[in-house]
């Protein structure tokens, strides 16, 4: 039925679309139903005390600052807070180098804002994530994939893919939402080298790359690339870098940052100040209270403890409940994993029935920016506790045999 709004709404409105993940939120508010469908840290690593000191040091000492309007690019100490940080991986940048965002998703947006014209190519991973497909539609991209692996992302596959004329590569190299899988180095040094040769820009989503459980750290895209791009101590490099504080602090600061070349950052605050002026000023100092002095180094440590424990609790429950055809990914940090089913089953049309059965994922047909996929799935194990990780599995695995058994 139409209403006499339908015919006001911008064009780009046609593309957008409710994201598929937060509509499964809103049928698994249950708290009978086991939930690994949201990408939520644990609520038990939450600083919580940290935080309440940090607000009330905050409000005693720089209230009149913190509760004021803020510069565009961010509060300064948290930005050079960041740029230490981000020398230790072997990026030398500067504070001017960096952008504070409400959130990774605000960064994606001022990306699809500032570079992508309506039917510009986009090249990424199939799978991907979500929500920077959710980000891009409504600025009229279009998708050029490759293949993805337990290496990451198929390096073979992107020269032909270069050879459309993206208007930039994203990638997400560290145990990837939603696989949990990792590019290999071997693949991100190809990576850099081919889009460097074809000019090329990267956009490196880096959530996650804190979260590391074990092996070896494996150097960021960004720092690859700087080795090619630094110019008498200046960043002019070929990668824009993303990364949050959500996955490390809390998702409730709603603060992340993008670390790209001073004329790229200049074009992105350009871009945020039309959209909130700035990220919310006291948060920063909340931030920035909380971080410096090295509580954070502690703090992930003992986040990484405890995800490690329950992607265990996981790994363990899908080898002890799932029928015989299954197969999963087996992540070295991060927050998921994925799952394949049988090509007979629809992870789609299997929804209700896990519901029933009081367990719910996300299917995996909406990461795959072409579609076509349908016997996969996304499961978080950071959320829940190892009980109730086991019970929910044993959940999902009983459904999958009744589903197989009527197939």
């Amino acid at each position: 039925m139409q209403t006499p709004w339908d015919h006001r709404y911008a064009q780009r409105t046609q593309r957008m679309k409710a994201s598929a993940i937060r509509e499964l939120l809103k049928l698994v508010e249950n708290p009978e139903i086991i939930s690994f469908a949201g990408g939520l840290p644990a609520p038990d690593v939450f600083p919580v005390e940290q935080i309440r000191e940090a607000c009330n040091r905050v409000l005693t000492d720089h209230s009149a600052a913190a509760l004021q309007y803020g510069s565009t690019e961010g509060y300064l100490p948290l930005r050079e807070m960041i740029a230490r940080h981000t020398s230790r991986s072997g990026v030398e940048i500067k504070p001017e180098n960096i952008l504070i965002t409400s959130g990774s998703q605000q960064g994606l947006d001022l990306i699809g804002k500032v570079f992508i014209n309506h039917g510009d190519r986009i090249l990424l991973e199939s799978p991907t994530y979500l929500g920077a497909l959710q980000a891009w539609n409504q600025y009229g991209a279009e998708y050029v994939t490759v293949s993805t692996d337990d290496d990451g992302m198929v390096t073979e596959e992107i020269e032909q893919a270069l050879r459309t004329g993206p208007k930039f590569i994203y990638v997400l190299p560290n145990f990837q939402n939603p696989m949990g899988v990792s590019m290999s180095l071997d693949r991100r040094v190809k990576l850099v080298e081919m889009a460097d040769r074809y000019g090329v820009p990267i956009i490196e989503d880096d959530p996650y790359g804190q979260l590391r459980f074990e092996g070896e750290h494996i150097p960021g895209v960004n720092a690859l690339d700087a080795k090619l791009h630094v110019q008498n101590g200046k960043y002019t490099g070929n990668v824009i870098y993303m990364s949050t504080f959500s996955k490390i602090l809390s998702p409730g600061l709603r603060l992340a940052w993008i670390v790209a070349p001073d004329e790229v950052i200049s074009k992105i605050v350009m871009a945020k100040q039309g959209t909130d002026l700035h990220t919310a000023t006291f948060n920063q100092y909340v931030a920035y209270e909380v971080g410096h002095g090295g509580f954070l180094d502690q703090h992930i440590q003992h986040i990484c403890e405890v995800y490690k424990e329950r992607r265990d609790a996981m790994l363990d429950a899908l080898e002890e409940h799932m029928p015989d055809g299954v197969t999963w990914t087996r992540p070295k940090g991060g927050l998921f994993l994925w799952v394949r089913v049988p090509d007979v089953c629809d992870t789609t049309e299997m929804f209700p029935a896990a519901v029933r059965n009081k367990v719910a994922y996300v299917p995996g047909e909406s990461f795959h920016p072409l579609g076509g996929v349908t016997n996969t799935m996304r499961l978080n194990f950071s959320y829940c506790n190892p009980e109730k990780i086991n019970d929910g599995i044993s959940r999902l695995g009983k459904m999958l045999k009744e589903e197989l058994y009527s197939a």
